[in-house]
């Protein structure tokens, strides 16, 4: 049966998300880019998890874009297909200069701590529980960006654990944070056969899946490479988040579009376990709902001239946030779910 932990405070994720407070409308215009170069797609004809075809009333519409709902396993599709091309025009390498500052490593090592050690330690913790040593557990991060999920793991003593990502210049910054080589860089086209050929038994996609063009291709690489037994990945949901973006126009969306050009349901990721022969093992669900919330009002509080009611707002609404994003949480309605997946014996 599997496993279930609600909640985590919000606060942290406010520290690091401070942008989409003040810079609301550079995010805006950052947003209708990404919805520009997803609208220039071809329209999507079958699901992205279950290739049922896509039709019907559109289930809702936020930012330009219309999502349908697949029928079949309840997955929420954009109507348009994210490609190679919108791949290339939204995701931007970030840069990093060859010299790297004391001060470049205390935010690295600050931003490791207070979001991905949690993460690293939940998958510890519940392998551990599923009967896997803590010294017989090795990790593949795939998408390993700048490197936190693995350097989190490495800190908790999981010394076999590396990632790959196709980003050069992240890489090379990661490797630099850490004083040692904890990513290799890989082509998009070689990903597929390290996930085939790796020995290790724990596969981590965080924030990754809902980005992956050939998702197919590599969940089935998974599938057919029997040393792993057990997937770890983070997924955007569709959760109240998304209500609230369609309902305030006017604010950045950070959750639905985008770069997210689909967003997971419990049913959705039960038919993907399924389908790859794995099963659910534990979850862990912690969003952004009261947060997002909380941004939309504030930003329309102080575009409208209400500045003081504003502050008013904070006053009252920050004190419970975290309680009633738990509730929400709870109601299995949040906007982020952490998954373990066990391969079926």
């Amino acid at each position: 049966m599997e496993r279930k932990r609600y909640g985590k405070s919000v606060g942290d994720i406010m520290k690091v998300k401070s942008d989409f407070f003040t810079r609301n409308k550079e995010m805006l215009e950052m947003s209708s880019r990404q919805a520009d170069a997803l609208l220039r797609q071809p329209e999507r004809k079958i699901c992205k998890i279950c290739h049922e075809p896509l039709g019907g009333d559109v289930f809702y519409h936020s930012q330009r874009m219309d999502y349908y709902l697949c029928g079949k396993c309840g997955h929420v599709n954009s109507k348009h297909e994210d490609t190679d091309d919108f791949a290339n025009a939204v995701y931007i390498t970030d840069s990093y200069e060859n010299n790297y500052s004391e001060e470049d490593k205390k935010k690295y090592i600050s931003r490791r701590d207070m979001i991905y050690i949690p993460k690293a330690q939940f998958l510890i913790e519940e392998l551990e529980k599923d009967g896997l040593a803590r010294d017989e557990i090795s990790v593949l991060d795939d998408g390993a960006g700048s490197g936190y999920f693995v350097s989190a793991l490495r800190k908790l003593g999981i010394l076999n654990s590396t990632g790959v990502e196709i980003s050069g210049p992240q890489v090379d910054f990661a490797n630099a944070m850490n004083e040692e080589q904890i990513l290799l860089q890989a082509d998009p086209e070689k990903i597929v056969p390290i996930i085939r050929e790796t020995k290790v038994n724990t596969v981590t996609f965080i924030g990754v899946l809902e980005h992956i063009i050939n998702l197919d291709e590599i969940l089935d690489a998974v599938r057919d490479n029997t040393n792993i037994r057990y997937i770890f990945f983070s997924v955007p949901m569709f959760s109240f988040s998304c209500i609230f973006e369609a309902a305030h126009q006017n604010c950045y969306n950070r959750h639905a579009g985008g770069t997210h050009s689909h967003l997971f349901q419990d049913s959705s990721i039960a038919y993907m376990a399924d389908r790859i022969g794995f099963e659910k093992l534990s979850s862990w669900k912690f969003g952004s709902d009261m947060m997002d919330l909380y941004r939309m009002i504030c930003v329309s509080l102080e575009e409208g001239g209400n500045g003081r009611l504003k502050e008013e707002f904070s006053e009252r609404f920050l004190p419970i946030l975290d309680t009633l994003q738990k509730t929400v949480d709870e109601s299995e309605s949040a906007s982020e779910i952490h998954m373990i997946l066990k391969r079926k014996a």
